[in-house]
């Protein structure tokens, strides 16, 4: 049971929401309720997922993760010892082929290339020596691959491929959310060794960039798709992200508990725009 709650911390379940979200944005106000390919995959992106995306990081980031005082939390991820780290690749597989053959026979064949994709974006991500998780800027442009969520859940559901626009905006979703990372781990990081962008240009100027980014996905939701309301959460999400840098914060470090209430008002957040999204189609 010790193990089997550790395999379920090293998969973050305090950041299943990105997944979830890309995954429910194609079948807003879809029939769901008694879709067996709907809530199967809906299972995917939650767990077996962010499975191999996260417990594939812990284990290249075991040396890194000791200094990490926010890690060995269902919100932020397993802290393993070595040993347990050790048992992650095979059960980590086991899972992913247990799975993939039910969505490949629910949907088709083409199902496989985007699951094959993910393995791809998680291998250069993670790789040892030239992975791109500590060559900046480079592991930003990496976390397109949380994209493929998107296709998977077109063909899962029969939905059509969303607009060039909203590939847009998401992009720049995935990137602020990895930026967002990368700001609370910067002395852990710095300690382990890693590079990142976070690490190279500072906490500061990584704060900077993640308001320009945000404040673009605002711009972009309003000019775009004609939506007030999803901009003006944006525009104030961006208003916080200000009074963080020039005011309250600035430089100095989150406490712990700070960190689980930015963690937990995160998901809030998350859930809140997902009821919005389903419901207006606003992205459809």
């Amino acid at each position: 049971m010790l193990r089997l709650l550790f395999y379920l911390k090293s998969s973050r379940p305090g950041l299943w929401f990105p997944t979830i979200w890309l995954y429910l944005l194609p079948t807003a106000g879809m029939d769901v309720e008694n879709s067996v390919v709907f809530w199967m995959g809906l299972f995917y992106v939650s767990f077996p997922l962010n499975f191999l995306v996260y417990g594939w990081n812990d284990i290249v980031d075991e040396d890194i993760d000791r200094y990490n005082p926010r890690k060995d939390t269902y919100l932020f991820g397993a802290k393993g010892k070595h040993d347990e780290l050790k048992s992650l690749p095979r059960t980590m597989i086991a899972v992913q082929l247990f799975i993939w053959p039910l969505l490949v026979y629910l949907s088709s064949w083409y199902v496989l290339s985007i699951l094959l994709g993910t393995v791809f974006f998680c291998w250069i991500y993670n790789a040892k020596g030239w992975g791109l998780r500590s060559k900046p800027p480079l592991e930003l442009l990496c976390q397109v691959g949380y994209l493929l969520v998107l296709p998977l859940s077109c063909m899962l559901n029969e939905q059509p491929i969303p607009d060039w626009r909203v590939w847009v905006y998401l992009i720049l979703f995935c990137m602020q959310s990895q930026l967002i990372g990368e700001v609370m781990d910067i002395v852990p990081d710095r300690k382990g060794g890693r590079r990142t962008t976070g690490t190279e240009i500072g906490k500061g100027n990584t704060k900077l960039l993640i308001i320009g980014i945000v404040m673009a996905e605002s711009i972009l939701v309003w000019f775009w798709f004609s939506e007030l309301y999803f901009a003006l959460g944006l525009l104030g999400f961006v208003g916080w992200l200000c009074l963080d840098r020039f005011v309250l914060y600035k430089n100095r470090e989150y406490s712990m508990m700070e960190l689980y209430l930015f963690g937990y008002g995160s998901n809030v957040m998350a859930i809140t725009s997902m009821f919005y999204v389903w419901n207006t189609k606003i992205f459809l």
